[in-house]
């Protein structure tokens, strides 16, 4: 097995380039369990520790750019204030050790079904950009992922960084497993209100009003619940916030779990996730919009 250690992205996207069935590796934690099982056995490791345009994150007109190697523990710490659903979702991945070694970028690479980031970047309406030596370009998290650990990265491509909007209101994430962490999901949901703002028009942001969602693990890829963010939008009260009726986060449960297209498999049955993922979205739905309610800051 080959390795390759580039010091620069312009390096790395070469070695790529020169070697398409090269297996990007960063913190290594999904990578190196299946070579170590010997249930992979690519042509050659490239190394991405040490490239520092990967390591980066910045801000700029209310957008993030989150560089492929953030590890989660620094999701946590420097990004839990503007992106709180995504830093609730690194709490619970792995151990301390894994979150330290861990990548957003590795795990979108991965491209699993129960990838913990994936619901919340669905439902934050993140894009992923993705560069090789031909240029760089984005693709819709709802387009990234085309199948079970498939995704539209091309074989000379590599992931550089996620561009997401800081959250506009309350963000949360949920999931169920034997634990509350240190486990892969038998299902997990994400959850974004985006309220609207008195001194930003409707008409220069359009999705000043609406509600995202993310399904994690019920499905061959993360998903979405369009119907359930509709509904939802559409009946909550910005100007006058009072506690949501227990019919309407029901329904809204119900539409979720509608949404899914899980299977029965050694973590759970299909039935048992919907009815999780309803009741991970009545809950959800309750948290987010108690927060709103409250005025906690977000973003």
């Amino acid at each position: 097995m080959e390795f390759w250690q580039p010091r620069s992205l312009g390096d790395a996207l070469a070695l790529k380039a020169e070697h398409p069935a090269a297996v990007p590796v960063a913190g290594g934690t999904d990578v190196m369990v299946e070579i170590n099982f010997d249930a992979r056995r690519p042509e050659g490791l490239l190394d991405l520790t040490r490239v520092g345009e990967l390591t980066a994150w910045s801000r700029e007109d209310g957008m993030l750019r989150v560089g492929a190697g953030v590890t989660y523990v620094r999701l946590i710490g420097e990004l839990g204030s503007l992106l709180p659903g995504l830093a609730m979702a690194a709490r619970t991945v792995g151990s301390p050790q894994i979150r330290n070694r861990g990548t957003i970028g590795g795990n979108l690479g991965a491209a699993s079904p129960a990838g913990d980031c994936h619901p919340v970047l669905l439902a934050a309406g993140a894009v992923i950009e993705v560069a090789s030596v031909r240029g760089t370009r984005t693709i819709p998290a709802a387009g990234f992922f085309t199948g079970p650990k498939r995704s539209a990265l091309e074989p000379d491509e590599l992931i550089t960084a996620v561009l997401v909007p800081a959250a506009p209101g309350p963000q949360q994430f949920a999931k169920v497993g034997t634990r509350n962490a240190m486990v892969i999901a038998v299902c997990a949901f994400a959850l974004e209100l985006r309220p609207p703002t008195s001194d930003i028009p409707i008409s220069d942001n359009p999705r000043c009003g609406e509600v995202g969602t993310g399904i994690g693990s019920a499905g061959p890829t993360p998903l979405r619940a369009p119907a359930a963010e509709e509904f939802l939008a559409g009946r909550l009260a910005w100007d006058s916030p009072a506690p949501l009726a227990d019919s309407l986060t029901r329904e809204f449960g119900e539409l979720v779990a509608a949404a899914a297209r899980p299977i029965d498999d050694v973590r759970g049955t299909a039935e048992y996730r919907r009815h999780a993922l309803a009741v991970l979205a009545r809950r959800t739905a309750a948290w987010a919009w108690d927060a709103y309610r409250e005025g906690v800051p977000c973003g």
